[in-house]
């Protein structure tokens, strides 16, 4: 019986793997680890509703399991789901592309605190003012600027693992990034902002 004794929040990611590609029951699991995960990147990525958002997360699942005999270990699990993610994200950016107005991304206080502080931008204003500005300038962004700065900041991804995501160097990750907080910056100057 499928977990009557084992706790599988306790196992990596690397031992559900293996579990899952011997019982397809298992593969639930890091379904469940990774769903709020990847929900809250597409969301800060992009500007579509709660069911765009279901039917992205289940293409990418499905990928995910289809391609689960070729995942290489010597990745970071994380990475490569975060990489099928942002491949699928990708692919529907035409129809993502007439993005609704409103919607609501959930950004922890320590995630804004963390990008306006490595952006030079100290934070004099009600914090949840602060983290609704912060979305009003990532939108603005490019998309590539917009990208690593939701993986650097609010994913908490670091270098390698933004490299392994959108399959650009390490030091064009480090220089991308640098340039997004400037256009941040930019940005925030553009639209009259202050935190």
């Amino acid at each position: 019986m499928l977990g009557d004794s084992v706790d599988f929040a306790n196992k990596s990611d690397i031992e559900l793997v293996k579990l899952s590609l011997e019982n397809q029951d298992f593969f639930v699991y890091l379904v469940n680890r990774y769903k709020e995960k990847l929900s809250n990147y597409i969301k800060r990525l992009t500007r579509v509703d709660n069911d765009e958002v279901e039917d992205i997360l289940q293409e990418v699942f499905i990928k995910v399991y289809l391609n689960l005999n070729d995942f290489n270990e010597d990745l970071k699990f994380s990475s490569w789901i975060y990489r099928i993610t942002h491949n699928q994200v990708i692919s529907c950016y035409r129809k993502l592309k007439a993005r609704p107005e409103g919607y609501a991304v959930n950004i922890d206080d320590q995630a804004a605190k963390n990008l306006t502080a490595d952006v030079h931008i100290a934070i004099n204003t009600d914090l949840n003012l602060a983290k609704d500005n912060i979305m009003v300038i990532l939108d603005a962004l490019n998309e590539k600027y917009r990208e690593v700065l939701v993986l650097k900041f609010l994913e908490e991804k670091n270098y390698q693992e933004i490299s392994d995501i959108i399959k650009k160097p390490f030091g064009t990750i480090a220089s991308t990034i640098s340039k997004a907080k400037a256009e941040f910056k930019k940005e925030m100057e553009r639209k009259n902002i202050n935190f």
